[in-house]
């Protein structure tokens, strides 16, 4: 039965300190949900007549664009959310090839984001923060070096 006590007493111990030393953030969490095709009033939130409770709730709560670009494709519009960038700067001015198929162009229709921007995750990597991509790349899966762990 001591054993038993000690080892509970260690657990809340570390569990004590580990809090003790945690931390608060005071950074906001961020969340880009980027949806293809959809209209800009498709929304409850944007004045939509499709109810969308939880990205209203996310809406009401939290930071939303109104005043942006958007691309007539799905890939310039995402290299431009990704980089803050016009798609010709980052290298998407189209949609990107299929896997092992390059386009056959350079600079603004490459088809993959320039080695020379830097996507929103690496810029919030270098202020700390954790992140996650979820989804759709469709940035650059021609190449192995603009896959989103590379």
């Amino acid at each position: 039965m001591n054993t038993f006590r000690f080892f509970v007493s260690l657990a809340i111990t570390i569990a004590i300190a580990a809090s003790a030393h945690a931390a608060k953030d005071s950074r906001p969490n961020i969340v880009i949900i980027l949806v293809d095709d959809m209209g800009f009033s498709d929304i409850g939130c944007y004045g939509g007549e499709i109810e969308t409770p939880n990205l209203d709730r996310l809406a009401a709560n939290g930071l939303r664009f109104t005043q942006f670009y958007n691309a007539g494709r799905c890939c310039p519009t995402r290299a431009s959310l990704l980089t803050g960038l016009h798609p010709h700067q980052v290298g998407i001015g189209h949609m990107t090839a299929p896997p092992n198929q390059p386009l056959g162009f350079e600079g603004a229709y490459q088809g993959y984001i320039n080695n020379d921007c830097a996507t929103l995750a690496e810029v919030l990597q270098q202020g700390g923060y954790h992140t996650l991509m979820t989804g759709k790349w469709h940035v650059g899966v021609n190449r192995e070096e603009c896959w989103p762990l590379q």
